[in-house]
């Protein structure tokens, strides 16, 4: 963990009350994909622990004025932290807690084999800079993002043209058939011809809880799911946010978000 101040440098709505916010400065704590950032906002007593999207270091043509480098975030704004989040103009600087939580094991896959990838809304946002580490390995990515209607669709281009197969799932069937860069299909993430076939060695998924037990009930073979939870401290020293895995105790702020499937006592 890492604290630092970061300047706001984008802060835009990208998709039915969908932000992405791009923050500028040391970035160097986080260093997994599945990680989390804890933003500390004017006013409010807790932080607000977001998932890292992605990170733009200093070689890339989007870069910090300062050389260090951006972490993208994407969030909902759906209660009072967020809301605030979204009025935040540019060059805004914040007080965050970086490199939280222990983000999705990469290195379980090797080139040639491939993974599937399961987000369910707001919890896709982690999966594009998964997609990347393991395209940049010479893993095939296959990407189900799952919303409920087409209005909330984000992120499907960009883990296309990262190179990943992408399937966007709508629950309520609208957008389906009018897309020609990416497939899309009705129903939820589990629904999905991807999902359901099998073809890929490993699956990693986030999202709200329901779907992650749908998940773990009906998706075949090993993988990882990232939870999402309120948190207190965001490091592990409140036990706010502790569940149940088959080893104990552990804290999802700290031992997670990201469990093996194994650890969990849903079966």
């Amino acid at each position: 963990m890492k604290q630092v101040r970061l300047k706001v440098k984008e802060n835009t709505e990208i998709a039915d009350n969908v932000v992405s916010m791009l923050l500028e400065g040391d970035v160097s704590a986080v260093s997994a994909p599945g990680q989390f950032i804890n933003i500390e906002l004017p006013g409010l007593f807790l932080r607000r622990p977001i998932s890292v999207c992605d990170v733009i270091s200093d070689a890339d043509p989007i870069k910090a004025d300062n050389g260090n480098g951006c972490v993208r975030i994407l969030y909902k704004a759906v209660g009072k932290g967020t809301e605030l989040m979204k009025q935040l103009p540019e060059g805004t600087v914040l007080d965050v807690l970086t490199g939280l939580g222990n983000g999705f094991d990469t290195k379980c896959l090797s080139a040639g084999q491939t993974a599937l990838l399961l987000g369910g809304g707001i919890g896709s946002a982690p999966m594009l800079m998964l997609a990347k580490q393991l395209l940049s390995k010479g893993i095939k990515v296959q990407a189900v993002l799952g919303f409920n209607t087409a209005a909330e669709v984000f992120l499907a281009e960009e883990l296309k043209n990262a190179g990943a197969a992408v399937t966007v799932m709508t629950a309520d069937g609208s957008g389906v058939g009018e897309s020609a860069e990416y497939n899309t299909e009705r129903g939820f993430v589990t629904d999905a011809r991807a999902a359901a076939e099998g073809a890929f060695d490993y699956y990693y998924a986030c999202g709200p809880m329901p779907m992650l037990k749908a998940v773990y009930n009906t998706v075949s073979g090993d993988g990882e799911l990232s939870f999402e939870e309120r948190m207190g401290c965001g490091f592990g020293a409140c036990m706010g946010c502790t569940m149940e895995t088959v080893s104990g105790p552990k804290r999802i702020c700290k031992d997670g978000p990201v469990f093996n499937r194994s650890e969990l006592m849903w079966g």
